[in-house]
């Protein structure tokens, strides 16, 4: 039984990892911004539009809040309001650490230990009035702003930036805000 399960991961793993390169070289590298101060990044943001994930199925007014720590860590206070904006607020609390330190554009947010994930900034607005966030691989996006609304044309043209960066657009849910 043994040489049976050796035999199966020396020829089904090979191909299993092909399969994943090849998936990830369909795309080209994912772009961060040159520079983020995490001083100016930190603050509340408010979702304007993201993917669908069921992790934030139901959530309308859904905001995000960050702090740094005196660690250089970054805390995180997500919440959103379930079903409707009279609903239960409903929050997740993390911490984000910088993975590269040249940019502070890439870091790995955690919510629980030991599993944590890729939060790129991948668009920034020159006063920090938007941000663009996604994952290298590009199931994940959202578009925050600092206010609870976004100028269409500006929102336009994010859409074709990230599309530009590779993303679909129209997988894009615009997120209810009071």
């Amino acid at each position: 039984m043994k040489k049976l399960f050796g035999l199966l991961i020396t020829i089904v793993l090979p191909f299993l990892l092909s399969c994943a390169s090849q998936k990830k070289q369909a795309a080209a590298p994912l772009e961060v911004v040159p520079f983020v101060d995490l001083t100016r990044y930190t603050g509340r943001w408010y979702e304007i539009s993201r993917y669908p994930h069921r992790f934030q199925e139901g959530c309308v007014g859904s905001r995000a809040t960050y702090t740094l720590r005196e660690d250089g860590k970054i805390a995180v206070l997500n919440e959103c309001y379930e079903g409707s904006f009279s609903g239960k607020l409903r929050d997740a609390k993390g911490t984000a650490k910088v993975v590269d330190k040249q940019s502070n554009a890439k870091l790995r947010v955690s919510f629980f230990w030991p599993f944590s994930g890729d939060y790129w900034i991948i668009d920034l607005g020159k006063e920090y009035e938007y941000a663009v966030v996604g994952h290298p691989d590009r199931t994940y996006l959202w578009i925050l702003s600092r206010t609870k609304k976004m100028d269409e044309m500006l929102y336009q043209e994010i859409l074709g930036r990230i599309a530009a960066k590779g993303y679909d657009a129209a997988k894009l849910i615009k997120t209810p805000q009071e």
